[in-house]
């Protein structure tokens, strides 16, 4: 009986301790459980919170992103276009106006007025009078005002004009004129004289 008694004992107390111990486990899991609520609880608040500045961050941050891409862009177009201008100078003549006068002694006055709109200045070498160079024809019989070579500056007009002695041409022969530059470049002007 005693051993019964021993045996019955030892039962109840490991029946107590496993008692004891679950009640130790379930007082932990409810403490935090409540831990684990309360954290939670703060998250889904600081979750709210943080939620709508993400909602901000992508946008502002493609904002500067497209602004600084802006920047370098601008920046390197005037920095490139600083480089060709340097290395892309031109000239370019316009011809603003061109007629021809026959004078009361037979004679016939061409005037044509040209102007550099380029970013060179530009030189007329020569001019070439229906294929011919103007020399050809004599300075009894043809001459130019001011003399060849002439430049222009960037931005400048100047006015040309070609004295025709009248024995020469004829009223109502068409003078094919091209002015050539120094740069290689031929300025055609066709006049009928009157």
């Amino acid at each position: 009986m005693v051993c019964e008694l021993i045996i019955l004992g030892s039962i109840c107390f490991i029946f107590s301790k496993i008692r004891i111990l679950k009640l130790i486990e379930v007082l932990h899991n409810s403490f935090i459980n409540n831990r684990l609520r309360k954290k939670l609880k703060v998250k889904k608040v600081a979750s709210r919170i943080f939620r709508n500045k993400r909602a901000l961050s992508p946008v502002i941050a493609t904002v500067v992103l497209v602004a600084v891409t802006i920047v370098v862009a601008v920046a390197v177009s005037y920095w490139m276009g600083g480089i060709a201008g340097l290395y892309t100078r031109f000239e370019k003549i316009e011809i603003v106006k061109s007629y021809a006068v026959k004078e009361s002694n037979g004679n016939f006055t061409v005037v044509i007025e040209l102007k550099n709109s380029g970013s060179a200045d530009a030189t007329i070498q020569y001019v070439l009078v229906n294929g011919r160079p103007l020399e050809d024809y004599g300075t009894e019989n043809m001459t130019i005002s001011p003399l060849l070579p002439a430049t222009i500056p960037i931005g400048k007009s100047e006015t040309f004009t070609i004295f025709i002695d009248g024995d020469l041409f004829s009223s109502g022969t068409t003078l094919d004129l091209k002015f050539h530059s120094a740069a290689g470049k031929d300025y055609p002007v066709m006049l009928t004289l009157p």
